[in-house]
């Protein structure tokens, strides 16, 4: 008999997260039975031929009712109209979500009289694409998966679900529904919002020949990456967690007025001290584990300025059968960065090619 803790899902959506999810169930446990709610299942006819998914419905209510867990796959307002429409059939089955901010689907189940059988989760990963074609199951492995039960959720709930996110390779966190939103504000959310607005305010400070956009590659196109996220996305996640975001966000302005203020004074050892601190608390972070806003698997190689030199390196790659995301050459190498960047799929591939460039004779900036 397996010792999976569930045998029986159900999806109500499938997207990018449900889906890799299901993907993981599958291929954890090969016999479980997994069941999925869309509006439209003509557009997950690829999940039932990958042979993920049993059954696609689009009645909300045609929930088995020996079914083990219900996730949640939709944006909150979405998930909140969903738990309000099958509540009604549903009896002890654990449910839970898979959403970035707790606030408000908390609230709704508790007002829906859900609380025993609720447990928030919150897989941290995620990919630049969405959508269940994105789907993988390789993206929780290694994630944070943070749970937030409430002092309702039965607590073997919180002990098989625990059991189960380890199972799917995840790393299983627990934290009250508060704090993990004040926690995903400060090191998610809040940085969204600085990126987007240090990128706007690049563009309105450009001059007319666009020299800014022109030497921004390199740190700078860096920093900024999260800014050309999903803007539907992240304006669904600032309503439902708008004010940890603007705590957050006045004191990180009171930050920026302290440092102005260093500048106007010309107190330069301040600025010493705070990239002294900053540094020192970044590289206590863990590598371990995946994060919210997920890393880029990016090399950089130093090569000479010859034709044929960028089609080398990838024929050598390309004869170890390894694919590559992105190519291309940095002229702002202000951060030290090589002449050639190349980005990978997954850390895995990039750590598989850095011996083969390097042991080629080609000197590497990682």
């Amino acid at each position: 008999m397996s010792d999976f803790p569930f045998q029986k899902f159900h999806f109500i959506g499938l997207g990018l997260i449900g889906g890799s999810i299901a993907k993981a169930i599958r291929k954890t446990e090969a016999d479980a039975v997994i069941n999925v709610y869309a509006r439209h299942p003509e557009k997950l006819n690829r999940a039932l031929s990958d042979k993920v998914v049993n059954k696609v419905t689009d009645d909300i209510t045609d929930i088995d009712p020996d079914t083990d867990v219900i996730f949640l796959c939709a944006p909150t307002g979405a998930n909140i109209k969903n738990l309000e429409a099958i509540k009604d059939t549903i009896s002890d089955i654990l449910i839970t979500d898979v959403g970035s901010v707790k606030g408000d689907i908390q609230k709704a189940v508790d007002d829906l009289g859900l609380a025993s059988v609720f447990l928030g989760g919150h897989p941290m990963t995620g990919k630049e694409k969405t959508g269940y074609e994105s789907a993988d199951a390789a993206i929780l492995e290694n994630a944070y998966y943070i749970l937030t039960p409430s002092d309702k959720t039965k607590p073997e709930y919180t002990e098989r679900f625990t059991g189960f996110v380890k199972q799917i390779h995840s790393i299983p966190l627990t934290a009250a529904p508060g704090k993990h939103d004040f926690a995903t504000a400060a090191i998610s959310h809040l940085p969204h919002l600085i990126a987007a607005t240090l990128v706007k305010s690049v563009k309105d400070h450009d001059s007319s020949d666009e020299l800014m956009k022109t030497i921004a590659a390199g740190g700078f196109k860096d920093i900024t990456r999260i800014a050309s996220s999903d803007p539907s996305m992240w304006e669904n996640i600032c309503r439902s967690n708008t004010e940890n975001i603007r705590v957050l966000l006045r004191d990180y302005i009171n930050e920026l007025e302290k440092t102005d203020k260093i500048l106007a004074t010309g107190d330069f050892d301040k600025i010493n001290a705070l990239f002294k601190e900053s540094g020192a608390y970044r590289a206590s972070m863990p590598e371990k584990g995946r994060g919210l806003i997920q890393p880029i698997n990016r090399i950089y190689v130093d090569i000479p300025d010859e034709s044929g030199a960028i089609a080398g390196i990838a024929t050598l790659l390309a004869k170890y059968d390894i694919s590559i995301m992105n190519t291309g050459i940095t002229h702002n190498r202000e951060q030290a960065e090589g002449a050639l960047y190349i980005e990978f799929y997954d850390e895995e591939t990039m750590k598989k090619a850095i011996p083969i460039v390097k042991d080629a004779g080609y000197k590497l900036i990682l």
